[in-house]
């Protein structure tokens, strides 16, 4: 089952990066887009402005956390390969897109810059090294979205977006599998290494 996860989220994020040109949307319902993003930095696009240095530190974290995922939890297998299957598959995004596809965010004169045009992958020279990849996103689910009263004071017409992040099936991957783990009948108990 991790192996065919990992797969479908690749498939998914190959398909996106080679048909797609950086931020274009396809409507798929009135609550519902695909919309590409490369995401450079550690989730829903934060990131500490330092670079390939952070990209190297974070690429070396997730290495470390997959490595030592299975001593933390003996129990409830689905969460653990949920978990595993998101982590490992943005970890190839880091690991490989760099240096496989030959278009990506790349940090230049301090900050990270965007692209034109399509990504081609298995090109003569990619857009940056080896754990430098960012990882593609292009699910946008607005569920809920609200805008507040002129009467309440410093809110005034601020719009309130559930779920206003674009993420990946790896990422829902995660997600799921946190919220299985925490849930009370998981059985969540730490395992001895």
């Amino acid at each position: 089952m991790l192996i065919l996860l990992i797969f479908l989220d690749q498939i998914i994020k190959i398909y996106i990066k080679t048909h797609f040109k950086l931020g274009q949307s396809l409507k798929i319902f009135n609550w519902f887009k695909l919309i590409f993003n490369e995401n450079p930095g550690i989730g829903y696009g934060f990131n500490l402005k330092y670079g390939y240095l952070e990209k190297l530190i974070i690429s070396i974290i997730r290495i470390i956390l997959i490595r030592n995922l299975k001593f933390f939890y003996k129990k409830n297998k689905i969460s653990i390969c949920l978990l595993l299957a998101g982590a490992i598959s943005n970890l190839i995004d880091c690991l490989f897109y760099g240096i496989i596809f030959n278009k990506g965010v790349r940090f230049i004169n301090h900050s990270w810059n965007f692209y034109e045009g399509i990504s081609n992958i298995f090109y003569k020279k990619g857009y940056s090294f080896f754990l430098c990849g960012c990882v593609v996103d292009m699910f946008y689910v607005k569920l809920l979205k609200i805008k507040m009263p002129n009467y309440i004071p410093l809110f005034r017409n601020v719009e309130l977006k559930f779920l206003n992040v674009i993420f990946n099936l790896a990422d829902l991957f995660i997600f799921m599998g946190v919220i299985i783990l925490c849930s009370p009948q998981a059985g969540f108990e730490p395992a001895t290494p």
